[in-house]
């Protein structure tokens, strides 16, 4: 199951589970769509790409919680 990450990690945007417009890579490290498009959709930690993450409806949050941990670096 992902981790879904609730920030972007290069700007802080908060990114809620339920909305679209996060990008992950391999690694889940998350990025908002402006900073994906900076970024030319490659993850500066580790180089993979990054594609959209799916996302995860309110009703699953509650058995199953998005991370609450800030990543932004």
């Amino acid at each position: 199951m992902l981790e879904m990450r609730p920030d972007c990690e290069r700007c802080g945007t908060d990114l809620p589970a339920e909305a679209p417009g996060a990008f992950i890579c391999s690694f889940e490290c998350t990025f908002c769509t402006e900073c994906a498009d900076v970024l030319d959709d490659r993850c500066p930690n580790c180089g993979g790409e990054l594609t959209d993450r799916p996302t995860r409806t309110i009703a699953l949050q509650a058995q199953h919680p998005p991370s609450a941990r800030r990543h932004r670096s």
